[in-house]
């Protein structure tokens, strides 16, 4: 039961009205509009795959790894990134990671060596890894906990999903033009935020937070060459066949890479990650949901991207306006999810989104190869639109909450890592199920591909449902006043 003060200051808080300055307003738009970023180049290049393999006589084996590259970088990194961000200074990692992002996305454009492209793709996710759970730490620790940061968070986090969500809508405009735009858009806009993030991120000192860390060497070289070769045997386990000795292999050694990482944070004494973390019932429940939410929702866009363009045939313009109504639902929402968060609460919104998504996928699959749009297809993407809307901002409050200003990064690297190593595990199990599947370019009997990409909308749902079931199960044990209940 809260307390009658808890219940005294809230009811305070409801009373006044949250008043930002100018320069909390601009460090806002700044992390926003870097997440934005980030969710663009995880979905905006799948648009272009088809358009790339034409030009660069690419096959799929080969396109696939332009989203898995960057997939793989993102993933193994993001608890590196976010606990050396407060380490070493949040504003420093920042901005050197999205100078970095800014470089390879120029690159990338420019270049016609398919090999130098997957590694640019490998470069930006390895910047993204620093930037995305930098930007989350440097909202907690600047905008106080309760409906201030609520209120920031709902807003940062719905920028990342509008990113995400528009980026198959951007992604089909720019691809109209040519395929490289899809990496070229991000420059400018880049630039252009480190140069405000110099003006308007404020200076922190990371000696403040951990004099005599160490910074728990061998505990991050073991982190990094773990999380790096299970994201890799997770992606390339398509291909060499998920019960070959490569596969096994790269399991076994990436299983025991990571026990050795655990020994090691349970001996040293300022240890990367307090596995204690976990523990509070509403964290895991956070970063389950996450997996759930990003897994589901990757695969069954990367699903849906071969749908419409090798089975139905559309154009990357059509399908870009055909997913419009997805990313305008997420961005109309971006005003209001800090209302709907302490109205309703974080987990009873999570448990809606997720309910919503599994309904869109089911509904998808009654889907046949000769749609009508707005009964077959379109109630699916408002339901994804309305689910990604609600889940997603909540998901990255309630991971956060009641977590110490100097694990905030930490908190945050998890929360991104489960969305990426879940968006990769289940990626990789749907392009093993649907593998087979045509080169770009020739042609294909419609009724046999969608045979074939069925059981991956299947899976979509079946990992929703599952993660709305753990969301949705009882808890255990409760937690007074810390995670937003509305």
């Amino acid at each position: 039961m809260t307390s009658l003060s808890t219940l005294e200051r809230s009811a305070g808080e409801r009373q006044s009205p949250i008043r930002w300055s100018r320069a909390q307003w601009l460090l806002l738009l700044v992390l926003c509009t870097v997440l934005a970023l980030d969710g663009l180049d995880v979905s905006m290049v799948g648009v272009a795959l088809p358009s790339i393999g034409h030009e660069l006589n690419l096959g799929t084996d080969s396109l696939q790894w332009i989203v898995s590259a960057y997939v793989l970088g993102y993933g193994s990194l993001l608890l590196l990134g976010g606990r050396m961000a407060d380490l070493l200074g949040r504003r420093r990692i920042f901005l050197i990671a999205l100078s970095v992002f800014a470089a390879a996305s120029l690159l990338g454009g420019l270049v016609d060596d398919p090999a130098v492209l997957i590694a640019t793709r490998f470069v930006k996710g390895l910047a993204a890894a620093f930037t995305a759970p930098t930007g989350f730490s440097i909202i907690t620790t600047n905008f106080a906990e309760g409906r201030e940061r609520n209120r920031a968070l709902s807003i940062f986090s719905t920028f990342g999903a509008s990113g995400f969500s528009l980026g198959l809508v951007v992604g089909g405009l720019m691809t109209s033009m040519s395929w490289r735009w899809t990496f070229l858009v991000s420059v400018p806009i880049a630039i252009a935020v480190v140069i405000l993030g110099r003006l308007y991120i404020p200076k922190d000192n990371p000696a403040d937070q951990e004099q005599d860390s160490g910074h728990d060497i061998w505990g991050a070289l073991t982190l990094t060459a773990g999380m790096l070769g299970l994201v890799y045997t997770l992606v390339s386990a398509p291909e060499k066949g998920w019960g070959s000795v490569a596969t096994i292999a790269g399991f076994a050694a990436s299983a025991a890479v990571l026990a050795a990482f655990a020994i090691i944070e349970n001996r040293v004494k300022h240890p990367l990650i307090r596995f204690s973390i976990l523990k509070e019932g509403w964290v895991a429940r956070a970063n389950i949901s996450a997996v759930g939410l990003f897994g589901s929702y990757l695969s069954f866009q990367f699903i849906l991207t071969m749908f419409l363009q090798s089975v139905l045939g559309w154009s990357p313009l059509g399908m870009a306006l055909a997913l419009l109504p997805t990313g305008l639902l997420v961005v109309s929402t971006a005003p209001f999810a800090d209302k709907f968060i302490e109205r309703f609460g974080a987990p009873r919104l999570i448990i809606v989104g997720l309910a919503a998504l599994a309904l869109g996928y089911i509904l998808f699959l009654r889907v046949g190869i000769t749609p009508n749009y707005a009964l077959d297809i379109l109630p699916s993407i408002i339901l994804l639109g309305i689910g990604f809307a609600l889940a997603f901002p909540s998901i990255n409050v309630q991971a956060t909450a009641g977590i110490r200003n100097s694990e905030q990064g930490l908190a945050a690297g998890l929360i991104q890592t489960s969305m990426q190593v879940g968006a990769a595990l289940v990626l990789a199990v749907t392009t093993a199920i649907i593998s087979g599947h045509s080169e770009p370019g020739a042609s294909v009997d419609a009724a046999a591909m969608l045979a074939q990409y069925r059981p991956g909308l299947v899976l979509s749902a079946v990992v929703a449902i599952a993660a709305l079931l753990v969301a949705a199960a009882p808890s255990r044990r409760g937690r007074k006043a810390v995670v937003p209940v509305g």
